[in-house]
C-alpha cells in the first residue's frame, strides 16, 4: 500500500476510485465504504484511493473544544487500511485554509485537479466545503461538468444497531470492550513505544511494559484491568493491560498504561507495541498491600488466559466456516 502525507507530487492514479472521511475507527460502517470502493476499482480496472484528513477537522475548525476522542491514531488508521487492502491512502494536512474552500472548490481544485477520480465513494452523511455545503446530491450535481460517478453508501447496521463512532466512543468509555469492538469489526487498539517505568512489576512476579502513547486526543478506556493481545514484531502475544493511577501504591499515583504479556521476556525499551483489547476484567481497586495486589493480579491472569482462549476458539470456528 502507498501512503501519501501531502497533496504535492502526487502521482498519476490510474482510474482512481477514491472515498474521503475521517474514518475515526475504520469501523463495520467504514469498512462497507472500503469494500465498495474496492470492487469499483476492480471493475474500472483502476486503483483504490481512501483521503483522510490529519490532524482531525474538528480539532482545527474548533481548536478550543478540547473534548474530541479519538479511537483511532491517524497511524493506527493506516495500518487498518492496509489491513482492508486499499491500494492508496493520502493524509491530507488539514488546515484553516482547507476548511475554508467553497464545495465547488473543494470538488475542481481538491477532488478534479489533485485525483481526477473516475469514481467517488461516499457515505450517507458524507459533508464538504466550507459551512458543510456540500453533500451527495451537491457531488452528484457536479458530475455533470466533470466526468466521474458516484456511489452513495446507506446506513449500515450491526445487529439491528446503527454502527456509528459516537456509539463506539460511548462502549469504550464504559469499558464495554466487547460491543465496541463488535461494532468496530476490529479489536480496539491502543500502541505505543515502550518507556521505563518503575519496575514495581518485577518484584512481585508480574513485569509490565509501560507504553507512552502521544496522540493526546487517543481515547484511553477507564481504568481497569483488560485481557488483550500485544503485538511485537509482528508476533503475537497474549497479556493483560493496566491502565490505572496504581492506588495500592502511593508513591506512584500517577496514570500508567502497562501491560503483563504472557511468556515474553525480552528487553523492548523504545520499541512501538500494538495491544488489541479484548474484554474487561475488572476495575481498578487499592489493596492492602504489595501481597494481596499480588494475589488479585494472579487471579487477574486466570480470567485474562480464559478470555484469550475463548477468543482464540472462536476465531478458529470462523476460520472453518
Amino acid at each position: 500500500m502507498n501512503v501519501f502525507k501531502n497533496l504535492h507530487n502526487l502521482p498519476h492514479f490510474k482510474n482512481a476510485v477514491l472515498t474521503i472521511g475521517s474514518f475515526d475507527g475504520v469501523h463495520n460502517g467504514h469498512q462497507k465504504i472500503l469494500e465498495r470502493v474496492k470492487e469499483l476499482a476492480q471493475q474500472y480496472n483502476g486503483e483504490s484511493i481512501v483521503i483522510t484528513f490529519h490532524p482531525h477537522p474538528r480539532l482545527i475548525i474548533y481548536p478550543k473544544d478540547n473534548s474530541l476522542q479519538l479511537i483511532t491514531t491517524v497511524e493506527e488508521k493506516i495500518s487498518l487500511f492496509e489491513r482492508y487492502n486499499i491500494d492508496n491512502v493520502v493524509v491530507v494536512p488539514f488546515s484553516v485554509e482547507f476548511s475554508q474552500q467553497s464545495a465547488d472548490e473543494y470538488i475542481q481544485k481538491f477532488l478534479v485537479e489533485k485525483f481526477a477520480p473516475r469514481c467517488v465513494v461516499v457515505g450517507y452523511d458524507h459533508k464538504f466545503g466550507l459551512n458543510r455545503q456540500g453533500d451527495i446530491n451537491y457531488l452528484k450535481a457536479a458530475t455533470k461538468n466533470f466526468k466521474f460517478d458516484v456511489f452513495e453508501i446507506s446506513k449500515q447496521d450491526v445487529d439491528d444497531v446503527t454502527v456509528s463512532s459516537t456509539k463506539i466512543r460511548n462502549a469504550l468509555n464504559s469499558s464495554d470492550i466487547k460491543s465496541a469492538n463488535r461494532l468496530l469489526g476490529h479489536l480496539f487498539s491502543l500502541s505505543g513505544a515502550v518507556v521505563k517505568g518503575q519496575r514495581i512489576g518485577h518484584t512481585i512476579g508480574f513485569p509490565t511494559a509501560n507504553i507512552e502513547i502521544t496522540e493526546k486526543h487517543k481515547l484511553i478506556p477507564p481504568f481497569g484491568i483488560y485481557a488483550c493481545q500485544v503485538w511485537i514484531d509482528e508476533k503475537q502475544y497474549g497479556g493483560m493491560l493496566y491502565i490505572g493511577d496504581r492506588p495500592t501504591l502511593k508513591d506512584h499515583e500517577n496514570r500508567t498504561i502497562e501491560v503483563n504479556i504472557f511468556d515474553f521476556d525480552k528487553d523492548i525499551y523504545g520499541q512501538k507495541i500494538r495491544i488489541d483489547c479484548l474484554d474487561f476484567v475488572r476495575p481498578d481497586a487499592k489493596f492492602d498491600d504489595l501481597t494481596a495486589l499480588q494475589a488479585a493480579i494472579a487471579q487477574d491472569k486466570t480470567a485474562a488466559l480464559r478470555i484469550l482462549n475463548a477468543y482464540q476458539k472462536q476465531e478458529l470456528s470462523k476460520k472453518k466456516i
